[in-house]
C-alpha cells in the first residue's frame, strides 16, 4: 500500500488546491480536511469551537486563529487521522497558526508543506470564470457550464457568479492572501518543509508533479 503523508497544501485562491487536494488524497489514503468544510461541519456538530466558530460565520466576520486552531485540533483527534495522516487545505494561514500546528501534532510534525504556484494572471483568469450552485456549491466556469441553462447538473440549483469572484474582489483577496501567507512561506521555507510545485497545467499533470515531489521529498 502507498505510505500515508501529513501535508499542508498552500495556494492562493483559484490556484486548483480543492483538486489536487482530492486526488492525493485518494493517492495517498488519507483525510482530505479542508478549513471551509471543517467549518461547516463544526458548525453542525454542537461542540464548543462549533457554536463560535458559527457565530462569527453568521455575522459575517473571520473566524478568530483561536477558533480555527480549537477546531482544527479536535479534527486531527479523529481516528482517521491517527495512523495515516492528513491533507490540511485552508490551515495555518499565518505563522502562528502554523507555530500552533506544530505543537498539536508534537512530537511528530507534518512531513511538508507544499506551495501550489500559480502565475496570478492565471488565477485571476479562473476566478473570472468561475460560476457556483447557490444550493449545493458545485463548481462550474464559463467554459464548462452546466448542461441546462445555469441549472445545477447536480441538484437543480441557480449556477450564478459569487460577488467575491468579481474583478475587483478576487484582487483583493489575493492581496490579503500574499501580506498573509508570504511569511508563512518564509516561515515553511526556513524549516526545511516547503515545497514548491507548478500548478499551471492540466489536472493530471499537476497531480503527477505534486505525487513526485512529495515522494522524492521524502525519499531523500
Amino acid at each position: 500500500m502507498v505510505p500515508g503523508a501529513r501535508l499542508v497544501i498552500l495556494g492562493k485562491q483559484g490556484a486548483g488546491k480543492g483538486t489536487q487536494c482530492t486526488r492525493l488524497a485518494r493517492h495517498y489514503v488519507v483525510p482530505h480536511i479542508s478549513t471551509g468544510d471543517m467549518l461547516r461541519s463544526a458548525a453542525r456538530s454542537g461542540t464548543e469551537f462549533g457554536q463560535r466558530a458559527k457565530e462569527y460565520m453568521d455575522a459575517g466576520e473571520l473566524v478568530p486563529d483561536e477558533v480555527m486552531i480549537g477546531l482544527v485540533r479536535e479534527r486531527l483527534d479523529y481516528d482517521d487521522t491517527a495512523q495515516r495522516g492528513f491533507i490540511l487545505d485552508g490551515f495555518p494561514r499565518n505563522t502562528y497558526q502554523a507555530e500552533q500546528l506544530s505543537h498539536i501534532l508534537a512530537p511528530r510534525d507534518i512531513d511538508m508543506a507544499i506551495d501550489v504556484e500559480v502565475d496570478t494572471r492565471i488565477v485571476l483568469e479562473r476566478l473570472a470564470s468561475r460560476r457556483v450552485c447557490q444550493v449545493c456549491g458545485t463548481n462550474y466556469s464559463v467554459e464548462t457550464p452546466p448542461k441546462l441553462e445555469w441549472t445545477c447538473d447536480h441538484c437543480g440549483g441557480e449556477v450564478v457568479q459569487r460577488e467575491d469572484d468579481q474583478p475587483e474582489a478576487i484582487r483583493r483577496r489575493l492581496a490579503l492572501y500574499e501580506e498573509q501567507t508570504a511569511p508563512l512561506i518564509a516561515w515553511y521555507q526556513d524549516r526545511g518543509k516547503l515545497v514548491t510545485v507548478d500548478g499551471f497545467g492540466r489536472p493530471d499533470e499537476v497531480a503527477g508533479r505534486l505525487v513526485k515531489a512529495i515522494d522524492s521529498r521524502r525519499m531523500s
